[in-house]
């Protein structure tokens, strides 16, 4: 097969070798490149878990890197160890440094678990929040992406749909005291600014929801909408977004919306992706905005159920690949 001059480079970070990151990830990257010849994958975990198979073809072999990284223990499918935090971390690590570098257009994330970080004295809330640390960023919003299909909510077309969270692994009772004015209107302008300048999509449409039952109800079911929301929202549209909201959390997401919004931003995470996962059936793709690199990850956990017994779904992974290849490609072609 003819080489390709200039191939889009990806990053695979495995996550929890005990889960079903190791497993899916390897699958979905050689089913990934079958129908991408100007892709390559590298592959980060260990060799001791990642076994190519061996009738595969001299070009997906020559476009597959496994780059393997020493296990802290051995593994176990399905048996958490915390001996093998640090691993899990120094993938994550690789990954960001290799992008940040350049060597890498994207990184796709498999699932970890996050207790097992803390309990080996590492604190670490998630990887969006650690992505940022890493680069730097003060503020950066996890969005979830499906496509849905033609027929699906009566859609004409095929569409895809995004939800965008103002804050993300918070408990309920705290989110109230954690939205701000400058926390919303940041959210509203990094994705906006991401589907632009990531996505492609040259005047994005976006929806944002309110925190209470019925957006408040006119202040009757609390102010937040009023004293925080809505002037966040304002402020966006005096700067040439085209926002929209803020519109009560049970209707947002109306056929008719789903069909011509770009991205929903929603106040907190179950509310936004209660309704995203519900409709999605696990094949959605996390991505992190307003991060200097492009990062992709699947959309599910660690599966340690059925870890190691081969019978894990690939699509989140394979989505979150292909959305990695877009989103690099659509960076290539801005300059």
């Amino acid at each position: 097969m003819q080489q390709v001059a200039h191939p889009v480079n990806l990053v695979v970070s495995t996550g929890e070798p005990a889960g079903v990151g190791p497993e899916v990830s390897l699958a979905a990257s050689l089913e990934f490149l079958r129908e991408h010849a100007d892709a390559r994958i590298t592959v980060l975990g260990n060799d001791q878990i990642l076994a190519l198979p061996k009738d595969l073809s001299p070009d997906l072999v020559s476009r597959l890197q496994i780059q393997s990284i020493p296990l802290g223990a051995p593994v176990i499918s399905g048996s958490l160890n915390s001996q093998n935090a640090h691993y899990v971390v120094n993938l994550l690590d690789r990954a960001i440094d290799g992008c940040q570098q350049g060597c890498f257009d994207a990184m796709v994330t498999a699932p970890l678990q996050k207790s097992i970080i803390n309990d080996a004295g590492t604190p670490f809330i998630g990887h969006t929040e650690y992505l940022a640390q890493r680069c730097q960023v003060s503020h950066v919003v996890m969005m979830l992406c499906a496509s849905l299909p033609i027929g699906f909510l009566g859609l004409k077309v095929p569409r895809d749909l995004r939800v965008a969270l103002v804050t993300t692994h918070l408990p309920l009772k705290d989110v109230p005291q954690a939205l701000s004015y400058d926390l919303i209107l940041e959210t509203i302008q990094i994705v906006n600014q991401d589907l632009r300048r990531k996505f492609g999509i040259a005047k994005p449409i976006i929806r944002v929801a309110g925190l209470n039952p019925h957006a408040g109800e006119s202040g009757y079911l609390g102010r937040e909408e009023i004293e925080t929301i809505s002037p966040a929202i304002e402020a966006a549209k005096k700067s040439g977004i085209h926002v929209s909201g803020p519109y009560p959390g049970d209707t947002m997401f109306d056929p008719e919306s789903v069909a011509q919004v770009d991205a929903f931003i929603a106040m907190y995470h179950d509310q936004g992706l209660a309704p995203f996962k519900f409709v999605t059936f696990g094949n959605g793709v996390n991505v992190t905005l307003g991060l200097p690199i492009i990062r992709t990850s699947v959309d599910h956990g660690t599966a340690l159920d059925i870890a190691g017994k081969g019978v894990a779904d690939t699509g989140s992974m394979l989505e979150a690949l292909r959305l990695a290849y877009e989103l690099a490609m659509n960076q290539r072609k801005q300059g």
